[in-house]
Parts: structure tokens; C-alpha cells; sequence
């Protein structure tokens, strides 16, 4: 059986540098590091720009029983659509599967906050207290709310994508998957045309909380990603229409890219592993970048030490490099499909944009971008690498 290719035929993406392509090209091109120190003070995020929601979730009803991730991702799914020309097409939709990745939903934080404030003042037997207000206080919409796999049925209520479904969990590595599997699955001939991708909102108590009990947030002021040690979380919603070329050809669509290979690993991060595992991940495709023409989108995250065993990494190839973690924050789940999203668009430019990193790690490039390699290194676990190419 002939090489089946895959094509970019549609990207939908919001974050802090507005929505769609041309907003982030222009983000991208202005060369200062994004994010604010505000509401979730003293850390660094990436807040959305304000979205009119009406514009691809129409009805209120829909929008009100989403979480804000879930109407982030629904919002992007309907631009990938709409980008490929198949939104509203119950022709393709029929058979337009869908693979997500997902997070565990959002909490209530009122809820919580009462909870623990009446803890302090429970004594000796809290146990009765914290049962009687879980009982009365989490609605069970609530829990509906935040089931991961709602995200997917919302963008199908919304927009009328019925093939099949599947939602991955696990941070970085989850975008990793679902890009891989949505690839895999046209190749093999198990699918012509797939919607994948997914959402994350970072303008919550509770995130900024959890990462930073771990450590791994940056404070006070934003720093291009090589210079830091950490991250600032991002809100970002991604999604990627893939689709078979002849199926492409038939109805008339246009390329952005080319998504030529995709790969993921999850390595035990002792000392120098990560590095070694990119290295694996490298070796099927690296006879087929042409440094002349090529550069590395990378999804680092900034924290240590992972995020300079990347860099060991890139250092080899000597290929121009672009953190775009530094302009939309880290963004877990979606990180992977926004930066091949962001590979696609500056493909099909012809142009990477220009570097944005006092280390000087980031270099010029004046050739014309024909490929874009993109990696992804989980802040935690999972690595994640791809070939993004221009179309002939």
C-alpha cells in the first residue's frame, strides 16, 4: 500500500495573542516575552484574550453549562473547522473523527475555600462537617461539568461532529497522543479526516496553587524561556483538522502544511534522559530535515532541569530555535497542537519568526522555512516530537 500523506488543513487557536493565525503571527513577531502579574499575583500568566463566544457557540443554553476550558476548546474547534471549510458540512462532519486532549475539568472554589475555612473551626471531628457539605454544597451538574470526555461531546453538540471520539488525559503528554493517534489513524486507513486537539484554562486559583506547591512557577515578572527556571501557565485552545490528502484533493481543500511524522515517548527522567529520549525520537526522521530550510518550534516549559536537557538536545542540530512558551505560557494539554499549529502557519509563510530570548540561544534565520521540527518536553513526564513541512 502507497504512503498515505497527511495534511493541515484547518487550525483553530486562542491564547493571549487574540485568535486565528494572523493575530498570533503578529504576537509572535513583536519579540517581548508575554504574561502579567494580576489577579493570581505574585505568578506570571498568560490570560485568554476576551473571545465573543457567540460567534461559534450561538446558544446561551450551551454556553452556560460548559466550563470555561470546555467553551475555550469548543470556540477553537469551531475556527479549525471553519479554517478546513467543513464547519456546518454534515457531509464531512459524519465521518470527521475526533481525538481530544483533556484535563480533569475545574473545581469549584467557593466551595472549597468554605470547606476549608470551616475545617479550622470543626475541632476535634471534622469528619461529619466535611461529609455534610460535600453532600449539600457539589451539585451534581458540577461533577457533570467536569467530566474530561464532555469537551468532545460539547464540540459535537455544537458543531456536529459525529464520527468517532477520544479523549486522552495526562498533561503534555495527552496532546502528544492525541496528534499521534489522529496521524497514525489516517495513515493506516483507518481514517480520512480527523479534528484533534484541546484546551486549557490557567485563570484559576486552584492551577496556580498546584504548580506552585510544586515549585515549578516563575514569579514577579515574565522571562523568555530560556532564561527562566520554571513556567507561567497559559490559557490556550488548540485544534487541527488532519486530513488525507486525496480526500483533501477531492473537495477542493488547501494545505497549510504537511504533518509528515509524529512520535512520543515517556522516559524516566533520570539525569540526562530526557535529551537521550529526543535524540530516539530524532533518529527516524532526522535524514529527512534540510538545515538549509528548517527550524525547531519548541514546546519547553522552562522548568529545570528538564527544559536545559532540551536544550543539550537542540544544541546538536544546530537548527534555529523558537520557544513559543515564552509569548503564550505553558499550556499542558494543548501545548503540542498549538505549536504544530504555530509550525503549520509559519510553513506556509515561507518565514519563522523572529527570536525573542536574551540568552541568545534563539538565532536569526533568513532562509525561507520549508520544516519545522516541534518538540514537546512535559514539565513532569512525557516527550513528544514532529515533522510540520510545506506543501509543494
Amino acid at each position: 500500500m502507497s504512503e498515505r500523506e497527511i495534511w493541515i488543513t484547518g487550525i483553530g487557536i486562542v491564547s493571549c495573542l487574540g485568535e486565528g493565525a494572523d493575530a498570533h503571527w503578529q504576537g509572535l513577531s513583536d519579540g517581548t516575552p508575554k504574561g502579567e502579574v494580576g489577579a493570581f499575583a505574585p505568578y506570571v500568566v498568560h490570560n485568554l484574550r476576551p473571545l465573543d463566544f457567540d460567534k461559534q457557540i450561538p446558544k446561551k443554553g450551551d454556553q452556560r453549562q460548559m466550563e470555561a476550558w470546555q467553551r475555550i476548546g469548543t470556540y477553537a474547534a469551531g475556527l479549525a473547522l471553519e479554517g478546513a471549510g467543513i464547519k456546518g458540512n454534515a457531509e464531512f462532519l459524519s465521518h470527521t473523527d475526533m481525538i481530544v486532549a483533556a484535563g480533569g475539568g475545574e473545581r469549584d472554589a467557593n466551595v472549597d475555600i468554605g470547606v476549608v475555612g470551616g475545617v479550622s473551626k470543626a475541632g476535634n471531628n471534622p469528619e461529619p462537617f466535611v461529609n455534610e457539605r460535600l453532600m449539600n454544597d457539589l451539585r451534581p451538574t458540577l461533577f457533570l461539568a467536569q467530566l474530561s470526555n464532555l469537551l468532545a461531546g460539547n464540540i459535537s453538540i455544537v458543531h456536529g461532529v459525529t464520527g468517532s471520539s477520544r479523549t486522552f488525559m495526562g498533561e503534555e503528554a495527552a496532546g502528544v497522543d492525541a496528534v499521534r493517534i489522529a496521524h497514525a489513524r489516517i495513515a493506516a486507513g483507518q481514517s480520512d479526516l480527523a479534528l484533534v486537539g484541546g484546551a486549557y484554562n490557567a485563570e484559576r486559583w486552584e492551577v496556580q496553587l498546584h504548580y506552585a506547591m510544586g515549585k515549578v512557577l516563575i514569579k514577579d515578572k515574565p522571562a523568555a524561556v530560556w532564561r527562566r527556571d520554571g513556567m507561567s501557565l497559559g490559557t490556550i485552545g488548540a485544534f487541527l483538522v488532519l486530513e488525507e490528502r486525496t480526500h483533501a484533493e477531492k473537495r477542493g481543500a488547501k494545505p497549510l502544511a504537511r504533518l509528515t511524522a509524529v512520535a512520543s515517548d515517556y522516559a524516566r527522567r533520570a539525569p540526562g534522559a530526557v535529551t537521550a529520549t529526543l535524540e530516539k525520537l530524532y533518529a527516524p526522521i532526522a535524514a529527512k530535515v534540510d538545515a538549509k530550510s528548517a527550524a525547531i518550534i519548541s514546546g519547553a516549559s522552562g522548568v529545570a532541569p528538564f527544559t536545559a536537557e532540551e536544550r543539550a538536545f537542540l544544541e546538536k542540530l544546530e537548527l534555529a530555535v523558537r520557544a513559543t512558551g515564552t509569548h503564550l505560557g505553558h499550556g499542558l494539554e494543548p501545548q503540542f497542537p498549538v505549536n504544530i499549529a504555530l509550525a503549520a502557519a509559519a510553513v506556509s509563510k515561507g518565514q519563522l519568526f523572529p527570536p525573542c530570548d536574551p540568552s541568545g540561544f534563539e538565532r536569526p534565520m533568513d532562509a525561507p522555512l520549508r520544516q519545522a521540527v516541534v518538540t514537546s518536553v512535559g514539565h513532569w513526564r512525557g516527550e513528544g516530537l514532529a515533522l510540520v513541512e510545506a506543501v509543494a
